[in-house]
């Protein structure tokens, strides 16, 4: 518990909904690119994202989502930046004071010409100009489906960049063997980064004990097919292992039937260091506000629970 938590408790009894807003927490699972501002957007430069609404039967629907409503409109230097900054607003909106995210390899020669210093600045500008009370934590992000050496040739500009906190790995769990990427997890390792993955959304608690072994991984993206497996939630205990959970887009994407059954109150209550996050506000409309409110509504977690769960989610580990 911290100095926020008698109002924060408060807040979640009294479904108020702008007093949780106003109380510090942590964003440690946010795709920036999704993670803005919807109403920023549309004020900047006139473009209206619709959230989904129902659950979606596929990634495809995801993904046809994103080209009628994102398409190529942001893809450029200058809608790429809009973007992080509708990120940080987001956030200081939000309440959120600890902010993790990042930017895709791959961006880095797409939108901001192989410049390093470009894209940290960037994001450290943005934060600087909109809200400098936030700590960011730099993320590199992994797209699963590049190969080995692309991402290799991709990440010399990031090695030695003590700017970024984290590294992770997304997109299709399948795309390809998790073992492939552990020589760039041996590398990352070694640059002093927090590792961390997505597994577990859509794969079993085999593969996301399996991730962390063959990664060295100190956190997961998701990691909820744990909760099915005993001997898997006694490894992540036992290891101190951090799951960076996102529950309303568990629910959207139909991989959890509802919100009252959210696996996430058997890995809390079983010891599991767990955090709750956003993932893609602009489809899920899952800002971290709305996530514990919530959980509080479907009587997941108490409100004290939730509070330690926030409290938690700012610390460095």
């Amino acid at each position: 518990m911290d100095k926020y938590s008698e109002a924060f408790i408060e807040a979640l009894v009294n479904k108020d909904l702008d007093l949780i807003r106003k109380i510090p927490k942590a964003d440690l699972h946010n795709h920036f690119t999704l993670g803005g501002n919807r109403e920023y957007i549309k004020t900047l430069v006139g473009i209206d994202i619709p959230f989904i609404e129902g659950v979606l039967t596929s990634m495809q629907d995801m993904h046809d989502w994103n080209t009628r409503f994102l398409g190529d409109k942001f893809h450029n230097s200058t809608m790429r930046k809009l973007l992080i900054d509708a990120t940080v607003v987001q956030a200081k909106v939000d309440g959120v004071t600890v902010l993790e995210v990042g930017e895709d390899v791959w961006g880095l020669g797409e939108f901001f010409n192989n410049n390093i210093d470009e894209l940290i600045y960037s994001f450290q500008d943005a934060k600087q100009r909109i809200a400098p009370e936030i700590e960011l934590r730099l993320q590199i992000g992994l797209s699963r489906h590049c190969s080995i050496e692309y991402l290799m040739d991709c990440l010399k500009h990031f090695w030695g960049r003590k700017e970024f906190y984290s590294i992770d790995l997304y997109a299709d769990e399948f795309a390809q063997p998790i073992e492939s990427f552990i020589p760039i997890y041996q590398l990352a390792k070694e640059n002093g980064l927090r590792l961390k993955a997505h597994i577990g959304e859509w794969g079993t608690a085999d593969d996301v004990i399996k991730g962390i072994k063959l990664l060295g991984l100190d956190e997961v993206q998701h990691g909820i097919a744990a909760a099915y497996s005993d001997d898997a939630i006694k490894y992540l205990v036992d290891n101190r292992i951090r799951l960076n959970i996102t529950p309303t887009s568990n629910v959207k994407l139909g991989r959890i039937q509802n919100m009252k059954s959210h696996p996430i109150q058997k890995l809390y209550r079983a010891g599991v260091n767990v955090t709750i996050n956003s993932d893609d506000i602009l489809i899920f409309d899952s800002d971290v506000s709305k996530e514990f409110l919530r959980l509080y509504d479907n009587c997941v977690l108490t409100a004290e629970e939730l509070d330690n769960i926030r409290a938690n989610g700012m610390l460095k580990i």
